[in-house]
């Protein structure tokens, strides 16, 4: 394939979407080719380069599950290692899961850990210190090892585990463990390390139009989880280092570890550290999203072949879709999953037993039945609700307990389901955030 030559296309894409600049990057054949179009901020109109640097999101888990995996190699730890062996001083609200909790739980998203407290632990080397510290009242989403449930505060937990077998912060530790081993200089998880190169500013929708976000970055101690900032091009040039196997362990993150709720229909399980897609071939890959910063990471590895796509826009599902569509067809001939939509006859399920209000630490949903169908209402009870207002929305049943809902302002469908765990305890999730309903 003409990759260079899909230059003008890439930009029609960009456009149609209305996404402010993009940059994309393809390993195929052994090799790695980059573009990019349009601008790192609309206010400044300065334009992207395949040098530049984006935020990655929580592609970011994936170098944070390496580094811990070279730790592994190395016989400084194991992944069923309890956390507090390493951090004596680690605390949740739940005093089992505080003696019990394995790297292997955090790296899984199975510790049931509620995923996003808010606890300011400041911009200093000690952060991740002062993050452990406040997690001491965090509470459970699920019991421990129950199921799966996404979790960004474990890797933060992680970050610092990094931190006290390494004697280094974790900004270092990454960079020694995993980025300059794989020869990776343009990554870098620091502002003042990413000013130093030309630099994506996040852009929010308002109005139907792609404005700068009121902020550039995370808290520092969101590191571990999505801080690291790269070019497309140093992260499929990390996507290789995983399928060369040129450092120790890596091919133990690609075999599944915990059954997911497959909500999408083809995301069946998780590895450590990537997700894992069944596209009738194995795919595995992440995506990362920040603060109107988004990318998304797919590697083909029977075919030797993966695409990165970063983005500085929040607005990124159909863009990221249609480009990936007709990039990995030309490149492996891979058919990627369809949008997903409604289907054509309405599904008959029961759908009164799912009626009631769900609830995680900073998420609670509000389940109601009207004129024969389901209702949502989300509303975010943190901080962080002034990025994400409330927002209601129908489902619509695609099997049992199986549902869409569209993203409020787009022709976008996005999943949700219901689940009832053994032990009789009801649950929603959220793409892969696992709500706890109340009881009545």
């Amino acid at each position: 394939m003409d990759f260079i030559g899909w230059r003008e296309r890439f930009e029609e894409l960009r456009r149609a979407h209305g996404v402010p600049g993009a940059s994309l990057a393809v390993l195929a054949d052994g090799r790695v080719q980059a573009l990019a179009t349009g601008v790192l901020n609309t206010g400044t109109g300065v334009e992207a380069t395949t040098d530049s640097l984006f935020q990655i999101g929580s592609i970011t888990k994936v170098y944070t599950a390496t580094a811990v995996m070279q730790l592994v190699e190395q016989g400084l730890t194991t992944l069923d290692t309890p956390v507090v062996e390493v951090l004596p001083e680690f605390r949740v609200a739940d005093a089992d899961v505080s003696a019990r909790v394995t790297l292997r739980h955090l790296l899984t998203h199975t510790s049931g850990i509620n995923g996003d407290p808010v606890i300011d632990a400041g911009r200093g080397d000690d952060c991740l210190a002062r993050f452990v510290e406040g997690c001491a009242e965090v509470t459970q989403c699920h019991p421990l090892g129950d199921r799966f449930s996404y979790c960004n505060a474990g890797y933060s937990i992680l970050g610092r585990v990094i931190e006290r077998l390494t004697g280094s912060v974790w900004d270092t530790a990454l960079r020694e463990l995993v980025l300059d081993p794989a020869g990776l200089d343009h990554s870098w998880t620091l502002p003042e390390d990413v000013l130093r190169f030309r630099a994506a500013m996040g852009h929010l929708r308002h109005d139907d139009q792609q404005r700068p976000a009121p902020s550039w970055g995370l808290p520092r101690s969101d590191g571990p989880a999505g801080l690291l900032c790269a070019t497309a091009s140093d992260v499929v040039t990390f996507a290789k280092l995983h399928a060369d196997g040129a450092l120790p362990g890596l091919a133990e993150m690609r075999r599944p570890q915990v059954a997911v709720p497959n909500t999408d229909g083809t995301t069946p399980a998780w590895g450590l550290g990537w997700t894992l897609y069944d596209w009738g071939r194995p795919v595995h890959g992440h995506d990362g999203g920040t603060i109107g910063q988004s990318a998304v990471l797919r590697v083909i590895p029977d075919a030797g072949v993966a695409v990165a796509l970063l983005g500085n826009t929040d607005v990124f599902g159909a863009f990221y879709r249609q480009v990936f569509a007709e990039l990995l067809e030309s490149l492996c001939g891979v058919t990627t999953p369809a949008p997903l939509a409604p289907p054509d006859s309405p599904v008959e399920v029961e759908l009164e037993r799912h009626v009631g209000v769900y609830e995680r630490m900073g998420l609670r949903a509000e389940v109601s039945f009207h004129d024969g169908r389901l209702k949502t209402r989300v509303v975010r009870t943190d901080v962080y609700a002034v990025l994400q207002p409330p927002y209601e929305t129908d489902l619509v049943a695609v099997a049992d307990g199986r549902f869409l809902e569209q993203v409020p302002g787009t022709t976008r469908w996005q999943p949700t389901a219901f689940v009832t765990a053994a032990d009789g305890t009801d649950y929603l999730y959220l793409g892969y955030l696992a709500l706890r309903k109340l009881d009545a």
